[in-house]
């Protein structure tokens, strides 16, 4: 190492983010975006769907798993 300075590691305070703007498909430009839940899943994870505010277009999904020792 040059100049004895240490890089931080990484913490872990990002363990999920949620999106606020995303692309519209249908807008095409970036939206303001809605969670909504799908559907849980038998091993506890849940299935969401981004959904634009202003049109109601899916503009992603997400998977959320649950941490561990909190399945069903």
């Amino acid at each position: 190492m040059l100049g004895g300075a240490r890089r931080p590691q990484p913490r872990e305070s990002y363990g999920s983010l949620e999106a606020s703007l995303l692309l519209c498909p249908a807008c095409r430009q970036a939206m303001p975006v809605r969670k909504r839940l799908l559907l849980v899943l038998p091993d506890g994870s849940e299935k969401h769907e981004y959904v634009c505010r202003q049109c109601g277009a899916t503009c992603a999904d997400k998977l959320e798993r649950p941490a561990p020792g909190q399945g069903f």
